[in-house]
Parts: structure tokens; C-alpha cells; sequence
């Protein structure tokens, strides 16, 4: 999704000159990439400048007109969690986990979070809010079928593409500024109508950041949900966190709160104009040796 200067500037205000402000109309739309930069041990990079990255559309190098260190900027936040009967097992550890980051991660001044569940049906259980005092009230309840609910239960059983679909269309297509979904889930689908794929559009095209936090009972399933999980994460940008053992889901929060207190903002204005709505490739590199870049590969270019 692309934003119109007005809906964009407010945004990176502290990164516009105002000899670049005087050179747009109002009417030129801004392509936005999130990124994070790592080194090759996995560290994340916080001091890049503008002049250290490339962007690339469809393999035209583009000229770099914003730029903002994430720190600072407001976020919007979905908290999807799968409440099927496959994560009966771990739903206490990840309803735990989850106000622990909400704790750690919301600033009540600024960023806001909503909480959807998902099943046999898709939930939203809490609605954009900056109270933490709402989340943790609602999060309790945030549980799996009862008996009852079973008993009538018709058709599949996790509608997780379903889930990253609606919360991408129906909430984060309508806000502005950083977005990021985090899904807990051991990955498998069992009756979404919408196919990965349009999940994964949909995500993309409200600009939407997803981390993926596998979080199985391996006794449950033969099935493996680690490719969608991972698949999630890479096509929008985001990131994927595999809970085991040895690397519990508190530890996947703290570096996913690193992440998103660390992130870039890049803007540019396309050298082709939008003729008609489609997607166009994005690349974003680094010209300093050795790091790893991780952003979005895509965006919707909307006439």
C-alpha cells in the first residue's frame, strides 16, 4: 500500500527538509519500507544512515527522500493467537508471554494493540486500545472451545489465513505509520476459506509488517507448521521465532521488542508512476559489508 504525502509526512516529519518539502505536490504518494539490519552474528545495527542503504524497484535504483531511525514512532500492534485445541497445552505460557510484552512494548502515549483469537471462528477480542489495563483484563479469556462450542463445531478447526486476512483488511489496511502483526500458532490451517497466499497479500498490501511465533505441542500434530510460520515472516518483512526448550517465548519477545525499538524508515517516490494497481518488487541493501537486511520484498503500487 502506498500513502499519500499528507497521510506520510506527519510520520517522518523530523527527517523532511524542508528544501525536499518544497519540490513535492500534494498529491505524490510515498512508498514506505520497515527494515532491520543485522550483522553476520545476528546483532542487530542501529547507527545506519541514509546514505548506507540502496533501494531498488524492480531493479531501478531510487532516490532516498526519507529517512527515520524507528525508535520514536508510534506502532500499531495485532496480537493473533491460535486458541484451537492443538495449543491447549501451551495457551497458559502464551498468555503469559503476551502481557509480559505488552507490558514491555506499549507505550500508552503513543502506540495501540488490539487482540484477536482464532479457532473454528476468528475473534476480535479487543479492539485498537492503548490500556494496558483492557488488554490484560481481556486476555484470560482469550481461551479454547468450550465442550459446548465443540459439540456444534462445523467445519475446519484453526482458520488461521482467515485470521492474518481479516485483521490485515479490516484493521491495519485503515491505520497509518509502522504496523505488525505477531502470530502465535503451530502453523496449521485447518479450514480457512482464504488460501496462504491472499493472507499474505493482504498483509502486504496494508503495509503490514508479521512475526511468526511457532508455538507447538509436538504431541498434537504430525503435521509441520514451520514452513507457513517462516513464509509469514519473509513476504512481509518480518520475522520468524521457533519456541523451544532451549529458546523459550520470553526469549523471543525480548528480541522482538529489540527489533521493533530498532528499526528504519525509508521513503522514496517511484521514477514510474502508477498506472495501473500492482505489485512491484523491492529491494533494500546495505553498502556496508557483512549485514543482513530484513524488509519487505514487495509493495502494492494502488492507482
Amino acid at each position: 500500500m502506498t500513502l499519500t504525502r499528507r497521510q506520510f509526512l506527519p510520520l517522518l516529519s523530523g527527517a523532511l527538509c524542508a528544501a525536499q518539502d518544497a519540490d513535492f505536490r500534494s498529491d505524490v504518494k510515498v512508498v514506505s519500507v520497515i527494515a532491520s539490519v543485522r550483522d553476520k552474528n545476528g546483532r542487530l545495527i542501529k547507527d545506519l544512515t541514509k546514505e548506507d542503504f540502496t533501494v531498488l524497484e524492480n531493479k531501478r535504483e531510487q532516490k532516498i527522500q526519507y529517512f527515520s531511525r524507528e525508535t520514536d514512532l508510534p506502532l500499531t500492534l495485532g496480537l493473533l493467537v491460535d486458541t484451537s485445541m492443538s495449543q491447549e497445552k501451551v495457551l497458559g505460557a502464551e498468555r503469559g508471554a503476551s502481557m509480559r510484552l505488552i507490558d514491555q512494548i506499549l507505550r500508552e502515549d503513543r502506540d495501540r494493540v488490539f487482540l484477536m483469537q482464532f479457532d473454528m471462528n476468528v475473534m476480535l477480542k479487543q479492539d485498537l486500545t492503548s490500556s494496558r489495563r483492557k488488554l490484560s483484563d481481556i486476555l484470560p479469556f482469550v481461551d479454547t472451545p468450550s465442550r459446548a462450542e465443540l459439540s456444534h463445531q462445523y467445519g475446519g478447526g484453526t482458520l488461521l489465513y482467515d485470521a492474518v486476512e481479516k485483521a490485515s483488511l479490516d484493521i491495519m489496511s485503515k491505520q497509518t505509520g509502522r504496523k505488525a502483526l505477531i502470530v502465535l500458532s503451530d502453523g496449521v490451517d485447518t479450514g480457512s476459506e482464504t488460501p496462504l497466499a491472499t493472507a499474505i497479500e493482504a498483509a502486504q498490501k496494508s503495509d503490514t509488517l508479521i512475526y511468526s511465533i511457532l508455538f507447538s505441542d509436538s504431541g498434537y500434530y504430525t503435521r509441520d507448521g514451520r514452513g507457513t510460520m517462516s513464509r509469514l515472516a519473509k513476504e512481509t518483512g518480518g520475522g520468524f521465532f521457533e519456541i523451544t526448550k532451549k529458546h523459550p517465548v520470553d526469549e523471543a519477545f525480548q528480541t522482538l521488542e529489540e527489533e521493533l525499538r530498532s528499526q528504519y524508515s525509508l521513503g522514496y517516490v517511484s521514477d514510474v508512476p502508477v498506472q495501473i494497481s500492482e505489485f512491484r518488487k523491492l529491494q533494500l541493501l546495505t553498502k556496508r559489508p557483512g549485514l543482513v537486511v530484513q524488509a519487505r520484498d514487495r509493495y502494492w503500487a494502488k492507482r
